[in-house]
């Protein structure tokens, strides 16, 4: 482990080498850029028509630096447009540099033909667009991809298949979205919901604020009483059909929806050198660490970087935006000075500073057991016997949620004391730690429960609680039980729950908390304990739980400790 100043950029090409304002002639507004800091002019060539093989066509904007001779292209594809900030932040930039870019706009939107299907059409417009590009005189024969978010995921669609991809950098996605719209079994409510809303406006009269205007509408449309299939008529002023069918399809085991849109699998078989960048607050995270793991597991080497930051956090940007610089230069152009010497770079929340690592989880990581304990305590000690601790939730009084990941907004810690004065969360806390504490790795958690309803859910978060009483959420997870999951002779069901990986000091004087839910709404759909469908609006039932914590029960929270 090499610890890294906090001020340092993620590479050695910071962003501060990324340029200034730019006028549209591709001349400099005054900032040096592109190779050995040389004035690069760039030609653009705007709404270019890419064909597509059902008929469909669709538009991009072609950035290429003059009197380079068919340099490396860089393919972006995305639904969110091509001008603006956009433009500036993937075609101007990049270009300046020497790279030719390809920033097209997915199918639906934004001048290209064909309706927005989300999910459905990147893998086959994808291939056509590369197959498109290869035959175009200005191509030299290699290409990278870039971007976050859905920009990453067209990446993984393709990925597998185009041995000329050489080099992605992917930001703050995964290879499937179903995980995370179904996390833990339960329903990403609150993201789901604004991301399709969203979508929804980008093309209107108020399409440069639906950024701003799709959160509001959202937390307006959870918080109205109404049924979760009416809930897009509030938020967007119309049915969304994507949002209704990730209702539609929750729960399905075998889904055909879903496996046609699922690119885990073939993670593995992608030959392009790939640099990832996520945020300990992103919605994404827990799956794009399995593709870093699936990399790994196939003898790849990726690198990987992990910051203090959101989804929608625009201080990521910058970051990866220079994160991808070095990496194609070093990939496509044969120039690696920009490449950091470990492959694994993370920041350490609660010390305010990065560390370089060898690997992820860090090799020296041991998983850690703490224990719930009787009067709400929690330790490493083996659980000494007790009575169980008990709640009711009631999804008509749903458990709500203090921080957390979310798709847009600020995902950053929150105080949590007054969600933990509730009585429908138990509270387990531990002594004050007599040193600093790094917990760096996956976290997990093993309840043991009876519960009033066959369905049902449970919220693990893990807080950090300062010497003054505040109550810091560091990371959660939720998982939804169904009747498949089965009681012993007691009546006791083991339960284990996926939470957020964290990177975090306990500082000496702070305690780890843990709060036990079984709701977190509207982060996740309330469980109105029927097992009916989330289309159903069916009546809502409440379920009395009750958390074990003896020696033949040792409910715990497993912590990713560092010596």
């Amino acid at each position: 482990m090499v610890r890294v100043p906090a001020h340092l950029p993620v590479h050695r090409h910071g962003p501060q080498g990324l340029g200034g304002p730019w006028d549209t002639s591709g001349r400099t507004a005054g900032s040096p850029s592109g190779p050995q800091g040389r004035r690069v002019r760039v030609r653009v060539r705007r709404d270019v028509p890419v064909p597509m093989p059902d008929g469909v066509t669709l538009l991009a904007d072609h950035y290429a630096p003059v009197g380079a001779d068919r340099p490396p292209t860089i393919l972006i594809r995305t639904p969110y447009g091509r001008g603006g900030v956009v433009g500036w932040m993937y075609g101007w930039t990049f270009a300046r540099h020497g790279f030719q870019v390809l920033l097209q706009s997915c199918r639906g939107g934004f001048g290209s033909g064909g309706r927005l299907d989300p999910l459905v059409h990147e893998q086959t417009d994808g291939l056509a667009t590369v197959e498109w590009m290869r035959a175009q005189s200005w191509y030299g024969g290699s290409f990278a991809m870039h971007g976050p978010s859905y920009l990453g995921y067209t990446q993984w669609a393709i990925a597998a298949e185009t041995p000329d991809l050489r080099a992605m950098a992917v930001q703050v996605t995964a290879s499937c979205f179903r995980d995370a719209a179904y996390v833990g079994g339960s329903f990403a409510l609150e993201s789901t919901l604004i991301w399709t809303t969203l979508t929804a406006h980008l093309e209107g009269r108020l399409g440069g604020v639906a950024a701003f205007i799709a959160p509001r509408r959202t937390r307006r449309a959870v918080l109205s009483g109404r049924p979760l299939p009416e809930l897009d008529l509030l938020s967007a002023g119309r049915p969304l059909p994507f949002f209704r069918e990730l209702l539609a399809h929750h729960g399905e085991t075998l889904c055909t929806y879903w496996e046609k849109a699922d690119f885990s699998a073939s993670v593995g078989q992608v030959g392009a050198e790939i640099t990832m960048t996520g945020g300990w607050y992103d919605v994404f995270l827990p799956w794009q660490l399995k593709d870093y793991a699936a990399l790994r597991a196939a003898g790849r080497q990726p690198h990987l970087t992990i910051g203090p930051w959101y989804h929608a956090d625009i201080r990521h940007g910058r970051a990866a935006n220079a994160d991808a610089l070095a990496w194609f230069r070093a990939h496509l152009l044969g120039d690696p000075s920009g490449l950091r010497p470990s492959p694994v770079r993370l920041y350490v929340t609660g010390a305010g500073e990065w560390r370089d690592e060898p690997d992820w989880p860090p090799p020296r990581m041991r998983r850690e057991r703490w224990h719930l304990q009787p009067g709400f305590a929690l330790s490493p000690d083996n659980p000494a016997g007790g009575e169980p601790d008990r709640y009711r939730y009631d999804p008509a009084h749903p458990t709500p949620v203090i921080g957390g990941p979310v798709l847009i907004g600020n995902s950053e810690p929150r105080d949590n004391r007054r969600l933990e004065a509730r009585r429908d969360v138990l509270v387990y806390t531990s002594d004050a730690l007599g040193r600093d504490t790094d917990m760096i790795g996956p976290v997990s958690a093993e309840l043991f429960v009876r519960t009033g309803r066959e369905h049902t859910d449970f919220v693990v978060r893990v807080c950090d609680v300062h010497p003054d009483g505040t109550s810091m959420n560091v990371c959660e997870g939720v998982r939804r039980l169904t009747p498949q999951l089965r009681a012993d002779e007691d009546g006791v069901r083991r339960v284990e729950i996926d939470l957020w990986p964290m990177g975090h000091r306990f500082r000496r004087g702070h305690r780890v908390r843990v709060q036990v839910a079984s709701g977190a709404y509207p982060r996740i759909a309330r469980n109105p304990g029927t097992g009916a469908p989330l289309t159903a609006g069916t009546p809502m039932v409440a379920s009395d739980q009750e958390i074990l914590h003896d020696p033949r029960h040792p409910s715990a929270v497993i912590l990713p400790t560092l010596p």
